[in-house]
């Protein structure tokens, strides 16, 4: 994983959200990252010093004159241990302070130190009153424009005054994925990924339709991981239910539930496109007309016959139309003649390479968070990718083709 070994600082100001930050410190220990905090003394009123230690299994930088700190300018040392640096919740104050050069306590002076050096992910929370601010919003562009700062947009949504608006730090999983997209080398900036995920619906009637298992995890996984890279991405998505997480907008959904829609999405997006990975389980037949009426069972009827129709081959109209700059990628789930099956269809469909697994495969296929895979090329390379998370199996198939 990513963040294994990794060395986070974790800044947090006096804003409410700080109480949710000793979570998203346990998430990144649980994900072999080691942590260390260096908070504003406002900060302590909200989430205490004990806690803070307890989960990250460090001591606290909050005073840049007590006498326990482990140096004597730990608003140095720290920058200089770290591998990426967060600082959320980010108060107005803060940010002001920030964008002005001020360091006068332990988290600001830590940050004037590290942010000419290390990635700075900010994430600010405060009242909407107070992010609509000229001076916040000025602090805020001038904070964007340095290299090593991400800002992520606050959420809308209920706040900690009675009201709702934009200003709610976003969830923990979104903080998260910011420092894997901030210590990912960014390997394809410039390229323009198409990816579709989950699975397609196709209609029967207002109220049923054919589909399939696919959750979209796998799609969705390589989604993250090309826009960790700097890729944009346009995520084509069927019925999916993995969350797409998506800090700094790099991805841009489309929602195509049918076979017929996806498609047409393909299609459209595809001419701009340096690389498409067609991941998606897409209905190889749909019901040749819809009802426009919910179908009743009559009384006495024992069967019924649904009359079906092929849909769009999407791989191979890309195939097709494919330029010499652009390469296509597919994805081949087997139960039987694997290999046979997945090289049969990467030649018919005139794909640069197809991503084979097998439902035989323990801990592999629909719904579940591993994968195993096997990445057959057209020149007659093979790489097999052992079970491991969908998150890793996303990162070894974009090594593996870029």
């Amino acid at each position: 994983m990513r963040l294994s070994n990794k060395h986070i600082l974790v800044g947090i100001s006096g804003g409410i959200a700080a109480y949710k930050i000793p979570e998203l410190i346990r998430s990144l220990v649980k994900a072999g990252a080691e942590v260390r905090v260096a908070t504003t003394q406002n900060a302590l009123e909200f989430v205490t010093e004990l806690t803070l230690q307890t989960v990250s299994g460090s001591r606290v930088y909050s005073d840049v004159f007590a006498a326990i700190n482990e140096h004597s300018t730990e608003h140095i040392s720290l920058p200089d241990w770290c591998d990426a640096m967060i600082v959320a919740p980010a108060t107005a104050n803060v940010v002001a302070k920030m964008a002005a050069g001020i360091a006068d306590d332990a988290l600001t002076t830590t940050i004037c130190s590290c942010v000419a050096r290390k990635p700075i992910i900010v994430a600010p929370a405060m009242n909407d009153k107070m992010w609509e601010n000229p001076a916040t919003q000025h602090a805020i562009e001038t904070i964007r424009t340095w290299e090593n700062v991400q800002v992520i947009e606050p959420d809308c949504g209920p706040l900690a005054c009675g009201t709702s608006g934009k200003g709610r730090m976003p969830e923990i999983e979104v903080l998260q994925e910011a420092l894997e997209y901030a210590l990912t080398p960014k390997t394809m900036v410039g390229q323009h990924v198409l990816i579709t995920a989950g699975g397609t619906q196709e209609k029967i009637d207002p109220v049923r339709f054919i589909s399939n298992y696919s959750t979209g995890k796998m799609g969705i996984a390589l989604a993250h991981e090309c826009a960790r890279r700097g890729a944009e991405v346009t995520l084509v998505c069927g019925a999916v239910s993995a969350p797409l997480i998506n800090p700094f907008g790099m991805i841009h959904r489309v929602d195509a539930l049918s076979a017929q829609a996806m498609y047409e999405a393909c299609m459209a997006h595809w001419p701009q496109a340096d690389l498409a990975i067609l991941c998606a389980a897409v209905a190889d037949f749909t019901p040749a007309e819809e009802a426009s009426e919910k179908i009743k069972k009559q009384a006495g009827q024992t069967e019924m016959t649904l009359h079906l129709t092929t849909t769009p081959d999407i791989a191979r109209a890309l195939g097709e139309s494919k330029q010499a700059h652009q390469r296509l990628i597919g994805f081949a789930l087997e139960t039987q003649h694997e290999k046979e099956n997945a090289l049969h269809k990467l030649e018919r469909k005139h794909l640069d390479a197809i991503v084979l697994n097998s439902l035989r495969d323990a801990g592999a296929g629909f719904g579940v968070d591993t994968n195993r895979v096997t990445i057959l090329s057209a020149n007659g390379n093979s790489v097999e990718l052992p079970l491991q998370s969908k998150a890793d199996i996303a990162a070894g198939i974009i090594d593996t083709i870029i």
